[in-house]
């Protein structure tokens, strides 16, 4: 969650105390989120992970973030994003919460955005030769529709869903099921999957939208 621009004085410069005050909160989200977890063992090991994402790592995969934690090897950390059991809805849903509760609703408004990111090979789940916003080119890579929530008093990110290229619906090939992605047989990649996050019918968007009832666009107000 990110402070807006406006709420800090021109010149100000970030103390110790600030800083201790970020990572005492951050640790106190972390305990929030504890019974999403099945074991103890990822649930201790995701804050590290959230640490390193956070910290100044020039780069943030397995072995960099496991350095970070101060870890001989990178196992722990990939095990807690391939096979560990938790419930991601479930710790969406919990952000969700302590962002409505830190940014509040006046004047919110709910900001969608797809992301493309770029994949060499074919093991990441719904990968496929498709436009690229990040590169400006058609090329091999993986498309997902963020959900951001916006007030005065800063921003954050909601929600998530992986997009595809058209068709709107179409099944994950083989090679990207089983071992390679765990992606489970009743998945399908959206090719809309703005619509899948806030799908507006009579006004009103579906549970996946944030609860502050925030319109299918951009820059429309939110209704508190």
């Amino acid at each position: 969650m990110k402070q807006s621009q406006h709420s800090t004085l021109a010149g100000h410069k970030t103390t110790s105390a600030e800083v201790f005050q970020w990572a005492h909160e951050l640790v106190r989200l972390h305990a929030r989120l504890a019974p999403r977890f099945a074991r103890r063992e990822p649930h201790r090991r995701v804050l590290k992970y959230l640490q390193g994402i956070l910290s100044d790592t020039a780069r943030k995969n397995g072995w960099q973030l496991a350095e970070y934690a101060g870890e001989a090897r990178p196992d722990g950390m990939q095990r807690l994003l391939s096979h560990s059991v938790w419930d991601t809805e479930g710790v969406r849903d919990d952000l969700r919460t302590y962002v409505l509760s830190r940014l509040g609703r006046q004047g919110a408004i709910g900001v969608l955005d797809e992301t493309s990111f770029p994949r060499r090979g074919c093991k990441s789940a719904g990968v496929a030769v498709q436009s690229c916003g990040t590169s400006g080119q058609v090329e091999n890579c993986q498309a997902g529709v963020f959900l951001g929530y916006v007030t005065k008093l800063g921003h954050a990110l909601m929600d998530r869903e992986l997009s595809g290229k058209e068709p709107p619906r179409r099944p994950i090939p083989e090679e990207f099921r089983g071992n390679v992605c765990q992606v489970p047989d009743s998945t399908n990649v959206k090719g809309r999957a703005d619509k899948e996050l806030v799908e507006v019918s009579h006004g009103k968007p579906t549970d996946r939208a944030s609860s502050c009832q925030c319109p299918h666009a951009a820059a429309s107000d939110c209704k508190s």
